[in-house]
């Protein structure tokens, strides 16, 4: 049988903001009592009613589990005195607290709803902090109200506290009549949740708001699959089978969309074309920005071909006949591309561009998608490399940090130099080559560098390809492979793949080795085999130097099964070594770690090893990769390790970001180079294993690659040219504007 306890919130002990989860002491005229359950909204000071049992915790004693509880109004003058000066309302300690009550007895809180201005009567509080408290006051009673509206319909504080805070006191109107708002509005509550709370109202399946909501929900999966636009027959028909509706009911509602400018619809040779409004306008106007920079300038061959000469000279460069064209056209364009597969010289030819220019007394900006990429980029170039992110500089931003971009850099505040050389440009998508160009200037030259062959951006866009593919640019694609460079099987199977010839899989390569598996088991042992004793002497590097990369994230060979397998074999529990189980996984000190989402306002600094801070900043991307140098059990805090020495602290709140990296996905691995690459691959989908995804995965080791499994799916995988299609439209879009 339930019992019932009322009283006063003393001290809220802990607090879990994700879920709501709370251990408070409740205090009453008899008793303190240690609370814990589930409180969607509450703070010191509040007076409740609640409902529960009590329990024997073995380590903690005597508790009350609440079961429910409700909030009341004070009853007597201490619990007002306790609530005013718990710290709910700004500027009221206990002092003052105490002073309004004794002045005002019980008509205390009906003078600070209803007459306000009589608090100035109390000694410390002038007309406009009366006015102040009596706003706070009221502030606090909505939102009270709204976190327990919200709460019947499943919906966490977190994003109940970003509703409130959203809509405020519309947020009634707005979650009964057309929820489905929240899920354009509010990062975090997506079409689905939405749709539950529109079912609990009791909206109809065919009402116009879940049929619209349901196209932009539709729209943004494209998006996440990498397409910029979806075909109106492919956007109809899974709209229609997610919401149970009729394709023709869709159509109707697209021409609705695109008045209210939420969506556009292009017609292009017979076939429409419909864009979500922000990628619309983001590829329109990255087409626009791209031309604008592709200017000539009137330099006379000789004198660049002479000035290039003494380059080489002074450098001991040596270039081929398209390496010396690509720094050539870099000096007479605006923009340029350079392109070619690993082993082709593109080190080299960005190296004797960089030369040219620093010899002609210009400054020159270097930067990579990743950083990774970016650090890999500074070892070769011996020059600055920044990721692209940090070049723009991102501000530290309030508020929702999924869903904006802010940079410092743009149209208002442009980079200040004469060259900017991206590299790793396949990785690239239309956001972020939007952001970058918006802080280029016209008049500064831009080579973008990389393979298309890589596969393509995790964001939406095919932006590399795509400006290729206009014909628009002055495009150097490098062919040769360099004799040093046929000395590794890595770069001349790599070559093979892409050119969709079979290779020698005899294991008599230094660098190339086939392991020919088929039992699921024995594939997994004779990886922790390689992993842990046999690849860090054969490269020289540690154990968490050699990557795991792995088609598919579900399955037996899946990310997620070798990653609990691996981290019991690579980084085993230990007495002394915490860890902390979160979403049915365990992170332990130790650990190697992957963040799997852009956050812009994580925290970094890089300490010297006197623990003295010699850099900070923000921002950890998705794919950067660390180690777990601390678990903190009872701060509530990770510390990861990542590259260049740079330390983030996680609350056990934010440890969804990461998971655990001694298995990535090839895909997770773009722009990444590791001394050694071991591939588990047996079976999968038909689209999944395909030549693009072996290339690049390759491509990603630099001394060793080692797959273990089948080698007729190798061989699938070399002549499945299959690759999912990506609706873009950049290219179209730039030889519309050069006509």
């Amino acid at each position: 049988m339930s019992e019932i306890l009322e009283g006063y919130v003393d001290k809220i002990v802990f607090r879990n903001a994700e879920n709501g989860y709370t251990v408070l002491s409740l205090v009453n005229d008899e008793t303190e009592m240690t609370c814990v359950g589930m409180f969607t909204f509450i703070s010191e000071g509040e007076f409740i009613r609640a409902t529960g049992n009590y329990i024997s915790h073995q380590l903690y004693g005597e508790q009350f589990q609440v079961q429910t509880y409700e909030f009341k109004e004070p009853e007597d003058l201490l619990a007002m005195e306790k609530y005013l000066g718990s710290g709910a309302i700004k500027g009221i300690g206990n002092a003052l607290a105490a002073r309004i009550v004794r002045r005002f007895k019980n008509d205390t809180f009906r003078i600070i709803e209803e007459e306000p201005e009589r608090l100035s009567e109390v000694k410390g509080i002038s007309d406009n902090m009366a006015r102040e408290i009596a706003k706070q006051f009221e502030d606090k009673k909505d939102m009270r109200g709204a976190m327990l509206f919200l709460q019947q319909f499943g919906i966490t504080t977190t994003l109940a506290v970003k509703i409130y805070k959203e809509y405020g006191a519309k947020m009634y109107q707005i979650v009964k009549e057309n929820p489905y708002r929240l899920a354009e509005d509010i990062t975090g509550i997506g079409f689905k949740l939405a749709d539950e709370i529109a079912s609990k109202i009791g909206i109809g399946t065919d009402s116009d708001y879940r049929i619209k909501a349901g196209i932009l929900y539709v729209l943004m999966q494209g998006s996440s699959a990498g397409h910029i636009y979806l075909p109106e027959d492919m956007l109809a028909a899974k709209t229609a089978e997610i919401l149970g509706a009729h394709v023709s009911d869709i159509e109707h509602h697209l021409v609705n969309l695109a008045m209210d400018k939420k969506i556009i619809i292009r017609e292009v040779e017979g076939q429409k074309q419909i864009y979500g409004a922000s990628l619309y306008y983001m590829e329109l106007n990255a087409a626009k920005m791209l031309c604008d920079l592709n200017i000539k300038y009137d330099l006379a061959q000789t004198e660049i071909e002479y000035r290039l000469a003494s380059v080489e000279k002074q450098f001991q460069i040596e270039l081929d006949e398209l390496q010396r064209t690509a720094v050539i056209e870099a000096a007479k364009n605006g923009l340029l591309v350079l392109t070619g597969g690993p082993g082709t010289g593109k080190t080299t030819t960005i190296n004797a561009i960089i030369r040219f220019f620093e010899a002609e007394g210009m400054d020159i900006l270097l930067a990579a998608p990743t950083g990774r990429a970016a650090k890999r980029m500074s070892e070769t170039t011996n020059y600055e490399a920044r990721t692209i992110h940090r070049l723009l500089e991102i501000s530290k931003m309030s508020g929702d940090i999924e869903s904006k971009l802010v940079f410092e850099r743009n149209e208002g505040n442009p980079l200040e130099t004469d060259v900017i050389i991206i590299d790793e440009m396949s990785m690239v998508d239309i956001s972020i080559m939007h952001a970058l160009l918006r802080a280029v200037t016209v008049g500064t030259r831009l080579i973008l560098v990389g393979d298309i062959n890589q596969l393509p951006s995790v964001g939406p866009g095919n932006v590399l390809k795509d400006i290729i593919q206009s014909h628009q640019f002055n495009v150097v694609k490098l062919t040769k492979i360099f004799r040093q460079a046929t000395e590794s099987d890595i770069i001349v199977n790599a070559h093979k793949i892409n050119d969709g010839e079979q290779i020698i899989m005899d294991n008599k390569s230094k660098d190339f080795f086939m392991l020919k598996r088929d039992d699921v088991n024995v594939i997994i042992q004779v990886i922790i085999t390689l992993v842990r004793d046999k690849m860090p002497k054969y490269v020289n590097a540690t154990v968490f130097d050699i990557q795991v990369l792995t088609p598919m994230r579900k399955g037996e060979l899946g990310v997620e099964r070798l990653n609990q397998v691996l981290q019991q074999f690579l980084n085993p529990p230990e007495e002394g070594k915490k860890e902390k189980e979160f979403h049915k996984y365990i992170f332990r000190e130790g650990d190697k770690v992957m963040q799997i989402k852009n956050n812009y306002q994580l925290a970094w600094e890089s300490k010297s090893r006197y623990g003295i801070t010699t850099e900070s900043g923000t921002g950890i991307f998705n794919g950067d990769t660390g180690l777990i140098k601390e678990i903190n059990l009872f701060a509530e805090q990770v510390t990861v390790e990542f590259d260049e020495g740079r330390q983030v602290e996680y609350t056990f709140g934010q440890m969804e970001e990461l998971e655990l990296a001694y298995a990535i996905t090839i895909h997770k691995s773009q722009g990444s180079e590791y001394p050694a690459v071991v591939m588990p691959i047996l079976t999968g989908p038909r689209m999944l294993l395909n030549r693009n995804l072996l290339y690049t995965a390759v491509t990603r080791a630099k001394n060793c690659v080692t797959i273990v499994g089948s080698q007729d799916t190798i061989k699938f995988m070399i002549d499945n040219e299959s690759e999912q299609r990506r609706y873009s439209g950049l290219a179209q879009r730039l030889t519309e504007l050069q006509v």
